[in-house]
This record gives C-alpha cells, structure tokens and sequence, in this order.
C-alpha cells in the first residue's frame, strides 16, 4: 500500500481498486485482441502452407504401380 499514493489517500480505496481493476481489464482487453490477430494470422499462414503443399505433390509425377508414402503418417 506504501509504494500506492492512491489507496493512501483516505476514503480513496474504492476508487484506487476500481482504477487498478478497469487498467488490468483494459490491458487484458489489449492482450486478448493481440492474441486473436496471432491466431488468425498464423491459420492464415498454415491454409497458405498446406495450398503450397498440396499443389506440389499434386504435380510430382509418378510411375506407374509406385507405392505412393504418406508424409504424414509418422514412420518418416
């Protein structure tokens, strides 16, 4: 409380909690917006990653009665 002038102040405790709560919202408030734009960047880059992906092994040719080998089925 020492290091807080505002709750120092007498009858300011209500006010000095209220000030500190509506700050911590409003930074929480800045965090979350900060967040949803990382996610919705990052799927965007991932839907981008997949297309380039996708539209490579689609023109990798193949020979005839070549096994084909999934990338994705974690034996690689």
């Amino acid at each position: 409380a020492a290091a807080d002038p505002v709750s120092m102040v007498p009858g300011s405790l209500e006010t000095g909690s209220w000030c500190n709560e509506h700050m911590l919202h409003e930074r929480l408030d800045i965090i979350e917006e900060k967040v949803i734009k990382t996610v919705e960047h990052l799927e965007s880059e991932v839907k981008s990653l997949l297309n380039i992906i996708t539209e490579t092994t689609l023109n990798i040719p193949t020979v005839p009665a070549t096994p084909l080998i999934d990338i994705f089925d974690g034996q690689y």
